[in-house]
């Protein structure tokens, strides 16, 4: 009696699909531990790093991508391929502007310092303005070196409602000018007169007399020698910039600022590149 033969399996190889359906179930239980885990952000960038340089990825790159660095990701780098890390030269070059500018305003605090001893033995060498010159104050200020001239002690700088000033703040003038012009320094003459409860003349208030005041000082500066191309800026600011905000009304407000400004130095005349 012959054998009957026995039906063959028809659904592929047993194995291959129990070790599909393993692989699948490993995948899922992979996927629900990240779902439920906390990401450390540093460990994911380790990974990331360790990945890109075991699949041949240069490290000499700007790393982008969603793990590697917060926010929207970029186009991938190509594989073994050397590129400039823009990165790394835009901070150097921010480092260096930084640094340039430190020592830059280094040096012009120095220069303001020589500057205020120079402008304060000139005024000590001489006796009749040795009472004015507790009436110059010196201050750095981030536009430069101020130079108050305050009424102060009751000696008022100009006479009342005048622009003109008295023959001894001229002459203080005067002496500061002789050791301004030796300066390489832009110049800014600001007027600035004190608040005020009477009424101004006219046509002709606080601001007007600031201002005239301010460029009567500028052309006593510029008849003592200092050049007209360091002028920048004369203007009147009236009771809006008090020396003692808390009391407006004092003396002591009502004054001129000549302001050695930083910046670079005004061309000499007939300068030609």
């Amino acid at each position: 009696m012959a054998r009957r033969k026995e039906a063959g399996h028809t659904g592929g190889h047993g194995w291959f699909v129990t070790f599909a359906d393993l692989m699948g179930l490993l995948v899922s239980f992979f996927v629900m531990l990240v779902a439920f885990s906390t990401q450390d952000q540093k460990k994911l960038q380790i990974v990331a790093g360790s990945m890109r340089e075991a699949f041949g990825v240069q490290t000499e790159v700007r790393r982008s991508g969603v793990v590697e660095i917060e926010g929207l990701p970029s186009r991938p780098k190509p594989k073994n391929t050397t590129f400039k890390d823009d990165s790394r030269a835009s901070a150097s070059d921010d480092d260096r502007d930084r640094h340039s500018k430190y020592v830059s305003t280094l040096d012009e605090d120095r220069s303001f310092a020589l500057a205020t001893t120079s402008l304060r033995q000139s005024l000590q060498s001489m006796p009749e303005l040795a009472e004015l010159s507790s009436q110059v104050l010196f201050e750095q200020t981030p536009d430069g070196l101020n130079i108050e001239l305050v009424d102060n002690d009751g000696r008022s700088m100009f006479p009342e409602g005048a622009k003109e000033p008295y023959e001894r703040a001229r002459h203080l003038i005067q002496k500061l000018a002789g050791q301004i012009k030796l300066l390489p320094y832009r110049i800014t003459v600001t007027g600035h007169t004190s608040a005020t409860r009477l009424p101004s003349r006219p046509g002709y208030g606080a601001w007007e007399m600031s201002a005239d005041r301010a460029n009567s000082v500028r052309q006593i500066l510029e008849q003592e020698g200092v050049p007209t191309n360091n002028m920048f800026m004369v203007a009147g600011k009236a009771d809006t910039a008090p020396l003692f905000p808390d009391d407006p009304y004092i003396a002591a407000n009502r004054r001129i600022t000549i302001t050695l400004m930083r910046g670079q130095p005004p061309l000499p005349p007939g300068f030609k590149p």
